[in-house]
This record gives structure tokens, sequence and C-alpha cells, in this order.
């Protein structure tokens, strides 16, 4: 064999050996992935209902503990009623996440999908169970510029959004705006912006809009007191 062939071989052989080493680490590696972003999605669910203090003090052990004990996942249909699994005769079953606090119902948190400047922000926002008060707002995925509109995964930011309102003084739902810069005045329906990502703002407001308004249904049971009993049937689910 010449040298031009051995070398080829050679090549040939090392490029099929590296080939097979990297499918099979990506697949090794996959239920470890999607493990660590459930964790993450589960981190961020507490946080936003402020369930288990800093975070990053906390070990996935304990958050997982958390997760089981104060957390129950349900599904919402468009008039706001509650199902154990996904409805099937709605168009849109809406995921939902109630956390509890010695039986009762703590908060009902959401999750959010936005469009951003560069791609989608996800996250979840808490809200009270009077359904009107937000209780957090966190960020787990964005594309946004670091130092700009990558802000929006900063504390001081997301704490912006704690004790702000989804409703307008009449009690009609009004959202969550995010002023160009600093928020002027005393209004419940708007946070403090980042300075240079004024784009980043604009999507996210048109995106939390729209994601609590296909909430509305929801919210505004909780307004009215209208969720109790159908609670204590999720939790003791009965036959049809």
């Amino acid at each position: 064999m010449s040298e031009a062939r051995r070398a080829i071989f050679f090549a040939t052989v090392v490029s099929l050996v590296c080939c097979m080493l990297i499918t099979g680490a990506s697949t090794g590696l996959k239920a470890k992935q999607q493990r660590n972003l459930e964790l993450d999605r589960h981190k961020n669910i507490l946080k936003a209902a402020d369930i288990g203090g800093e975070m990053s003090e906390v070990t996935p052990g304990q958050i997982e503990t958390l997760f089981k004990e104060r957390v129950l996942q349900v599904w919402a249909d468009e008039d706001g009623e509650l199902h154990p699994t996904p409805p099937p005769k709605a168009s849109k079953p809406l995921p939902l996440y109630l956390t509890l606090k010695n039986g009762d119902i703590d908060a009902y948190i959401l999750p959010v999908d936005s469009r951003g400047l560069w791609g989608r922000i996800r996250g979840y926002m808490a809200i009270e169970a009077d359904g009107s008060t937000i209780k957090g707002f966190t960020v787990y995925s964005h594309q946004e510029t670091p130092g700009l509109g990558g802000e929006i995964e900063s504390d001081w930011f997301q704490k912006n959004f704690v004790g702000k309102k989804i409703v307008g003084k009449n009690g009609g739902f009004a959202s969550i705006k995010i002023a160009k810069g600093k928020a002027m005045g005393e209004l419940d329906n708007v946070v403090d912006g980042i300075s240079g990502a004024t784009l980043t703002g604009k999507y996210l407001s048109q995106g939390l809009a729209a994601n609590l308004s296909s909430y509305e249904g929801i919210s505004l049971r909780f307004r009215q007191n209208l969720i109790k009993k159908h609670v204590e049937n999720l939790k003791n689910p009965v036959s049809p």
C-alpha cells in the first residue's frame, strides 16, 4: 500500500472512530441534559414563587423535594376550569402550576414564552392567589444581548415585578408593561425598563400581555374566589 493510500486509510479510520465517539457521547448525555433542563425549570418555578430562598444555595435534591412538596401541576382550559391532565376538549390546554402552603393555594404560576430581540424569551410568572398581584418573575432562557437586553435575567430586573398588578384600578385586566427606562410615578402596571434595551422591553411587554391574556380565565376565577373546590377535586380525583 502506498504512503498516500495509507494516509487516506488512517484518516478515514480516525474520522469514523471520532464520529462514533461523538455520537455515543451525545446519546449517552442526552438523558442527563434533559434532566438538567427539567431541574432548571423547577428551580425557576420555585424562585418565581419565592420558595426555598436563594436558589444558588439549594442542592438539586432539595429543589426536587421542594417542588414535590409545594407545587402541583395542573392544566386549565379557555374558561379557566382546572384539570389534573390536559383537557382533551380544550383547543389549547394551558399548563399551570399551583403552589401550596399549609394545604392552601399560595400562588399560581404560568409559563412565559415571548418574542425577544434575537430569539424567544422563556420564563415563569407567579401570581398571588388574589389573581391580581405578581409574586415573582424569572427568565430561564433567552438570546438577548449581554449587558443590555440580557439584563432580563438579572435579579434587579426580575424583582421589579414583585407587587405589581395585572389589573387596572377598575379591576379589569391590564397586563404588565416594561417602561423604556425608569417608570415615572406610582404605576401599578409598569416596571422599570433596561437602559439601551428598548426593543427587548417592548417585545417582552407584548409577550407578557399575550401570555397573561391567555390565562385571564383562570386569573378571573381566582379574583372571584371560585377555585378552592376545583383544587380539592384535583388533589383527590373522583371517577366520573
